[in-house]
C-alpha cells in the first residue's frame, strides 16, 4: 500500500522534533495512535458489514435454488427412486401355468481307460524330532557363590 521506508520514517521523526519540539512529541504521538486506532476500527467495520452484505446475498441465491428445486419436486406425481408399477391383470383372465421341468437322472461315472485315478503319493515326513547339533536348550546353573580373594 504505503512504501516507506526506513529512511523516509527518519525523515519524518527528525521533522516532528524540530516542528513539534521534543516535549510536545509523546503528546502527538499519543494523540495520533488514538486517531489510528479510531481508523483502524472504522475500516474493520466496514469490511464487517461488506462481508454480512455479501453473506445476505448469497443466502438469499442459496434459498432462491432450493425454492427452485423444492417447486420441480412438488410437480413429480411420483418419487422419483421407486420403479414404475404395471397396471394388474384383469381378474377374467387366467395367469399362465408354467409346467415343471423335468428333473434328469444323476450322471452315473464311469471309469473308462482316459479317465485312470492317479495314486496318492507318500507325503514326505515331517522334520525329525532330534535336536540339530549345536541347539542344545540351556539350562540355568545354580548361581556360584563369589569367590574370595
Amino acid at each position: 500500500m504505503f512504501d516507506i521506508g526506513w529512511s523516509e520514517i527518519l525523515v519524518i521523526i527528525v521533522v516532528a522534533i524540530v516542528v513539534v519540539g521534543p516535549k510536545e512529541l509523546p503528546r502527538l504521538m499519543g494523540t495520533f495512535g488514538r486517531y489510528a486506532g479510531k481508523l483502524r476500527r472504522a475500516a474493520a467495520e466496514f469490511q464487517r458489514q461488506f462481508d454480512d452484505a455479501i453473506r445476505d446475498t448469497e443466502m438469499a441465491e442459496v434459498k432462491k435454488a432450493m425454492e427452485a428445486v423444492r417447486a420441480e419436486t412438488a410437480s413429480l406425481n411420483q418419487p422419483v427412486m421407486l420403479p414404475k408399477v404395471d397396471a394388474p391383470a384383469s381378474p377374467t383372465t387366467p395367469a399362465p401355468v408354467i409346467p415343471p421341468a423335468p428333473v434328469a437322472p444323476p450322471a452315473v461315472v464311469t471309469a473308462t481307460a482316459e479317465t485312470k485315478i492317479k495314486p496318492k503319493l507318500p507325503r514326505k515326513r515331517a522334520a525329525s524330532t532330534k535336536p540339530k547339533a549345536g541347539s542344545r536348550k540351556r539350562t540355568k546353573t545354580p548361581a556360584e557363590p563369589p569367590h574370595d580373594a
